[in-house]
């Protein structure tokens, strides 16, 4: 490693800090720039390990980032995208109601997609059976902005972009202690010292670790939740023509179990959301006693098991069973058996945690003098990854 300092250091290679260093070597290009990973390439936690899907922004609480910055990042993804020739479909999503409770429930999202600008349309029964006869249900909002696509290639090349422009990578580089003085940031890795004038910190799932060497993790923990998904039979590669997702149960944080339309021609069914022993523990074979204390004992940990010990065991009940899983598809999808799902790649989920057990729902973004630490970043940043880039400057946050 060398000592000569860089301008800007960047730890983590998915798809917020790329995006990040592609804004910084287009505003400043001649700037000195570092890129971190213990990894051997971009994307390889919850970049590569997500549903695919570009949102609209449906969901979000009106005025909160999350809102604002996927409503702006939905277009910057489709413009890079159609730039750089990576594979991408605007297929639009369904979010069906199967009884009238659940349709009761809709009008809730349709006004929320109102007051954050998004597309959305009403659609009856009759209308969802033409659009998707294969689902079942007695309404739906249909989102016509809603696409998939393909992450890892968006960060791949974006690595060849900022590779061309000089970009430094150091990948297989794990970080072991970060320390900031008057003049600079030095990070500590494996293979030795790098130092820059300024840091961010883009650490996914873990933000928290790499928060609290600086000093910032005293108001949130990191807790993984395991998301895993099915690929369908290769027979039902067309069972949809658009995203397919329940209407969300009130009050938690997850979108539900969804059939997702891929860009390689697939379909896709999941995830669930269950706790994660270890926080890359993607196959369940190791169990990683560092991780599972680091969650165990942090207080706010048991005050949300408490409030959600419920839907907790029917989430547990669903990954130990695929019967029980299929109970999910086929309140709005009956032609899918269990012996259709063929094993896929799971995803664990970095849900921040403050200490009385609330799940922080928005982007939450710190900094010291001259680090700045996105600490968490849960669905939808990746559809938002151009624009939270973009926000960091305008906020004076770089």
């Amino acid at each position: 490693m060398t000592d000569k300092p860089y301008d800007y250091c960047i730890i983590g290679a998915g798809i917020i800090g790329l995006t990040i260093a592609y804004k910084l070597a287009h505003q400043h290009p001649n700037a000195r720039l570092v890129i971190i990973d213990k990894e051997t390439g971009p994307a390889q936690h919850q970049t590569g390990r997500n549903s695919g899907v570009i949102h609209a922004g449906v969901y979000y609480t009106p005025g909160s980032l999350k809102a604002t910055l996927c409503r702006k990042g939905l277009p910057a993804i489709l413009d890079f995208c159609q730039k750089h020739d990576v594979a991408y479909d605007q297929c639009g999503k369904l979010i069906v109601a199967v009884d009238a409770d659940e349709a009761s429930r809709l009008d809730a999202l349709y006004d929320r997609s109102q007051q954050n600008g998004i597309e959305i349309t009403r659609v009856n029964a009759a209308k969802m059976a033409k659009m998707a006869p294969h689902i079942t249900g007695v309404a739906a909002l249909f989102s016509p902005t809603t696409g998939i696509v393909d992450y890892t290639g968006i960060c791949h090349k974006l690595v060849e972009l900022l590779t061309a422009k000089g970009v430094d990578f150091q990948f297989s580089s794990k970080v072991l202690k970060l320390r900031e003085t008057s003049d600079t940031v030095v990070i500590e890795t494996d293979k030795g010292a790098i130092h820059g004038a300024q840091l961010i910190v883009c650490g996914g799932l873990q933000a928290d670790r790499l928060a609290d060497m600086m000093g910032l993790a005293d108001d949130f923990r990191i807790i993984p939740f395991r998301g895993e998904y099915f690929r369908l039979a290769q027979k039902h590669d067309a069972i949809v023509n658009h995203l397919i997702y329940p209407v969300p149960k009130p009050g938690l944080p997850f979108l539900g179990v969804h059939l997702t339309k891929m860009v390689g021609g697939y379909v896709t069914v999941g995830p669930n959301a269950v706790l994660s022993l270890g926080r890359e523990d993607y196959d369940r074979s190791y169990f990683e006693p560092v991780d599972t204390w680091r969650t165990i004992s942090y207080p706010g940990f048991w005050k949300l098991m408490n409030r959600f010990k419920c839907a907790g065991m029917s989430e547990l009940k669903r990954s130990l069973s695929k019967s029980a899983y299929m109970q999910e598809v086929h309140r709005y999808c009956s032609t899918i058996s269990a012996k259709d799902l063929l094993p896929y790649r799971t995803g664990i989920r970095a849900m921040a945690v403050d200490p009385d057990g609330n799940m922080i729902d928005d982007f939450l973004i710190k900094k010291t003098t001259r680090s700045v630490h996105v600490c968490n970043a849960p669905s939808p940043a990746a559809t938002s990854a151009f624009a939270i880039a973009d926000y960091l400057f305008e906020t004076g946050y770089l």
